[in-house]
């Protein structure tokens, strides 16, 4: 962490940052879960519309569509990210005996399945039907699983990077491979015919507010 210049005006505490983001994100969260279960006609078409493209492209490009089946299936499956979750809960407990950031991080990581998992339950909202598929899913559409448990996980250890990491050049490597899973994981779902465009938004916005609420709990108990 570096500390401001002499004469900047200071930071406000990592906790306030980050309630006052959970703030936005809850509220934006809300709102598009409510667009969502009413049926909002400009969303749903606009959901439509760009699903109808990319599912013809998809048809049409059966290299490019394989290879994010790939991609959707093992490197971003969210089993895959959950892996990666217990590694660096292994590695705190190993190498820092961060007894209490690991427990936090397996138990948020956990909670994300089981919101995700409720809202789904609750919102029941029917996945994209096409005559020509290209993939199939289970469960419900609303929010992506894919694209919230990547939001989740790869939030949770950025954040720990930011933190605690070494050095800068981590940082850099960590933030890349961290938009590209995130944004990539949305792209894959929407491409592949499995997801409405909003499904996507979701998972990242309801992700991102886990992130946000856990990095509250995580700063206030550090400093508690």
């Amino acid at each position: 962490m570096h500390n401001p210049p002499v004469g900047s005006p200071p930071c406000p505490p990592p906790h306030r940052t980050a309630a006052r983001a959970a703030t936005v994100l809850a509220l934006c969260s809300a709102l598009l879960l409510a667009l969502v279960a009413v049926e909002w006609h400009p969303l749903t078409g606009a959901d439509g519309d760009i699903a109808r493209t990319t599912h013809r492209w998809a048809v049409d490009a059966t290299g490019l569509t394989h290879a994010f089946r790939i991609l959707t299936d093992w490197v971003w499956d969210p089993w895959t990210m959950r892996l990666v979750c217990a590694v660096a809960v292994v590695w705190l407990v190993w190498r820092r005996s961060a007894w209490w950031t690991a427990l936090w991080l397996a138990a948020t990581c956990a909670l994300g399945t089981v919101l995700q998992q409720a809202v789904k339950a609750a919102v029941d909202r029917p996945r994209p039907v096409w005559p020509d598929p290209v993939d199939s899913a289970r469960y419900a559409a609303f929010p992506s699983g894919h694209a919230m448990t990547a939001t989740v996980v790869c939030g949770l250890l950025l954040w720990l990077v930011q933190r605690y990491g070494p050095g800068r050049a981590l940082w850099r490597t960590a933030l890349a491979a961290g938009m590209v899973s995130v944004l990539g994981v949305g792209l894959t779902r929407v491409w592949l015919g499995v997801h409405w465009p909003s499904d996507v938004v979701g998972g990242w916005l309801l992700g991102a507010l886990l992130v946000a609420l856990a990095v509250v709990v995580h700063e206030r108990k550090i400093h508690s």
